[in-house]
C-alpha cells in the first residue's frame, strides 16, 4: 500500500471533540521518547507530519492526520496519542492525561487496532508490560512496534524482542502481531502498511 497523501486534521483534548468516527482509525501510543513522531513520519514518508522533538512529554493532546491511500485512494485516520509513563509533571496532569488515554482507547468505536511502540533497545520494562495487559483486561485490539532497531546490533534487537513476547507469554495465551522497526533505515514501514491495509479491507 501506497501513501497518497497525510495531513493533519485536529487536536482534541478529550474523545468526545475527536473528529467523527466515519474512517477506519489507527492509534499510535508509547513511553515517552520512544521513537512515535519519527515512526509516524516515515509511514507516511512525511518529515514534518508529527513533531518530533528532544523534550519527552511534547505530545498532550489527542492528534488525528487523515491518510489517503492505495488505488482506490482509500482514507483513514492516524491518530498520535500522548505518551505513557512520563514523570516529568504533576501528579494531577500524568492523571488528567491517563483518563484522556483511557476514555479514548476505550470509547473510540472505529479504532481498529492500537499500535503500541516498545523500545526495542531495552529489556521487558514493567511499565509497558502492565499497559499491554490493561489493553487485554479491556478487551482493546491492540498491535506491537519494537521501535529503534538500528540503534542495537541485529541480535541485541531479536534478543530483546524475545524476552517481551516471552514475558507476555505469562499472562497471555496467545501474542499478538508484531513488528521491528527503524524509522531511520525504513524497517518494518512497509510490511506495518501492508497491515493496515489488509485490516481495512476486512474492516
Amino acid at each position: 500500500m501506497d501513501i497518497i497523501d497525510a495531513s493533519y486534521l485536529i487536536s482534541s483534548p478529550s474523545v468526545d471533540k475527536c473528529p467523527k468516527p466515519d474512517k477506519p482509525e489507527y492509534a499510535f501510543i508509547g513511553r515517552s521518547n520512544v521513537g512515535k513522531s519519527s515512526l509516524i513520519n516515515a509511514l507516511t514518508s512525511k518529515k514534518e507530519l508529527a513533531k518530533v522533538s528532544s523534550s519527552p512529554g511534547k505530545t498532550q493532546l489527542i492528534n488525528h492526520f487523515v491518510v489517503t491511500a492505495g488505488n482506490d485512494r482509500k482514507e483513514w485516520y492516524l491518530v498520535d496519542l500522548p505518551g505513557y509513563g512520563y514523570a516529568k509533571r504533576s501528579m494531577s496532569q500524568r492523571k488528567t492525561w491517563e483518563k484522556m488515554i483511557e476514555n479514548y482507547i476505550r470509547q473510540r468505536e472505529n479504532l481498529i487496532t492500537l499500535f503500541v511502540l516498545i523500545d526495542s533497545r531495552h529489556e521487558p520494562q514493567a511499565l509497558d508490560l502492565k499497559f499491554v495487559n490493561q489493553l487485554g483486561e479491556w478487551g482493546i485490539p491492540f498491535t506491537l512496534i519494537f521501535t529503534k532497531a538500528d540503534k542495537t546490533t541485529q541480535r541485541e534487537t531479536a534478543a530483546n524482542v524475545k524476552r517481551f513476547l516471552e514475558a507476555l507469554k505469562e499472562t497471555w495465551e496467545e501474542l499478538p502481531a508484531h513488528f521491528v522497526t527503524s524509522a531511520v533505515k525504513h524497517t518494518g514501514i512497509r510490511q506495518i502498511l501492508s497491515y493496515i491495509n489488509e485490516l481495512n479491507v476486512t474492516n
